[in-house]
């Protein structure tokens, strides 16, 4: 019996001394990383008192913290920064769906701010913003220097008041000026019509009320055209939306996916990533799917046209997204502000991260500009058939039930080409759509 109390005791004592022997070096980093940080706080703790004691001006001790908080989280990345109790109650507004503004989602690039996207039907539309301007001023003060926050800020202003941004554009060759009414800014974050055969979906943005307004809106759309049978498929529509609420972005890829990983996020422990799935059902009931991006889609945007993409659920086109792949956590803070820190990056379900390289369309289709009328006039005088020929035949095999038909598609394809000189990359998708309808259920199969 004391053997083994002996032998007990000499193995606990040489597990020490092999715990001391190994920690020994990691707690004494740990030791000198600590005094580190306390001598840094320390010498923040000196520079606060020296600019409260001999700064030129009175300084507001409150703002002067709060400068240094965001200070340090706008130093990770451009999403990463402080939420001031007025800026976290603007923000959980802006979530519900709606706000006061100009209708425009902000980064920043360089110190300056760039838009990501006008939001639709609001006054940055109306004045011609787009997606990739770069805003270096507003009313004439420039907004180099600022934080986001407090660029944003200086566009806030009372409902119908006019603020002038200065505007710098890829292809201008000089910073212009645009006037715009500032206005409460009241989100439809999905808007359903029917083009032909296609249900088109305008997803604009990804907020509580997204998924509720996207399946509401299809059966709408799906019931005035008769059903699905009466429809060649459906056309989402995310050009221009900056993003959102990330489990919106996971409940309307589920709408479409009856199985399988949606989106993952992984964050700097193992421990910290989550992983979405899809549940059975599909909104569209099996019908085809376009899904139309640009540069101004970002975030939630990325998550569904990537999930929808690797899938083989829907076909993506339109130009190369924003590039957003970072998932921010708003952590609320004392005093009723908040923290919005970066805390994972999500990657689509082959395991890509679209981080500064946004998701690759499947057929790229630009948007071409106007054309001037004077070609349109041109090009439509050369036209002529056989039936606008002085003394030609006229057509009398066809019944009158024959002729209203091609009538009605004339109309149609008339329709289309309309579509076309105001929505090139939406007519494409209607065709895409028309197209895949017509090979029947074989081209529709998924893997």
């Amino acid at each position: 019996m004391k053997k083994t109390i002996i032998a007990a005791v000499s193995g606990a004592a040489i597990g020490l001394l092999a715990t001391t022997q190994i920690a020994g070096p990691v707690l004494a980093q740990d030791a000198e990383a600590d005094t580190n940080v306390y001598e840094q706080l320390d010498l923040f703790g000196d520079i606060f008192e020296r600019i409260r004691a001999n700064y030129v001006e009175e300084v507001d001790d409150k703002e002067l913290i709060e400068a240094a908080i965001n200070g340090m989280l706008t130093s990770l990345d451009p999403h990463s920064s402080y939420l001031s109790p007025d800026a976290a109650q603007r923000m959980r507004v802006s979530t519900s769906g709606e706000f006061g503004g100009l209708g425009i989602e902000v980064t920043q690039e360089e110190g300056w701010v760039k838009v990501v996207s006008p939001m639709d039907g609001t006054p940055a539309e109306a004045a011609g913003i787009q997606a990739g301007d770069f805003i270096t001023a507003v009313d004439g003060e420039s907004v180099l220097g600022l934080t986001l926050d407090e660029a944003v800020r200086m566009m806030r202003g009372p409902v119908g008041a006019e603020i002038i941004v200065t505007i710098v554009r890829e292809g201008e060759v000089e910073p212009f000026d645009v006037s715009i009414i500032r206005d409460t800014i009241k989100l439809t974050a999905v808007r359903g019509r029917t083009e032909g055969n296609a249900v088109v979906m305008r997803i604009t943005t990804f907020n509580e009320q997204t998924f509720p307004n996207l399946r509401e809106g299809m059966q709408e759309q799906v019931a005035e055209a008769g059903g699905f049978e009466n429809i060649d498929g459906i056309v989402l529509d995310l050009r221009n939306n900056p993003g959102g609420l990330l489990n919106q972005a996971v409940y309307v890829s589920d709408a479409f996916l009856d199985a399988g990983e949606i989106v993952s996020t992984r964050g700097r422990e193992a421990a910290d990533g989550d992983r979405f799935n899809a549940t059975p059902g599909d909104l569209a009931e099996g019908k085809p799917i376009v899904v139309l991006i640009n540069g101004g889609s970002a975030s939630a945007s990325e998550i569904v046209a990537g999930a929808l993409q690797d899938h083989r659920r829907a076909i993506v086109i339109g130009t190369n997204s924003f590039g957003k792949g970072s998932v921010q956590t708003v952590v609320p803070l004392s005093q009723d502000g908040a923290m919005r820190l970066t805390t994972a990056r999500y990657y689509t379900p082959s395991g890509r991260s679209i981080q500064s390289l946004g998701i690759s369309p499947d057929i790229i289709v630009e948007q071409p500009l106007p054309r001037a009328d004077e070609d349109e006039e041109a090009e439509e005088g050369t036209l002529r058939s056989e039936a606008g020929l002085r003394g030609s035949l006229e057509n009398d095999s066809l019944s009158e039930d024959e002729i209203r038909q091609i009538e009605e598609d004339r109309a149609r394809a008339e329709s289309a080409a309309a579509l076309r000189e105001d929505d090139y990359q939406l007519a494409y998708a209607i065709d895409i759509l028309k197209g895949l309808n017509a090979l029947g259920p074989t081209a529709l199969a998924r893997e």
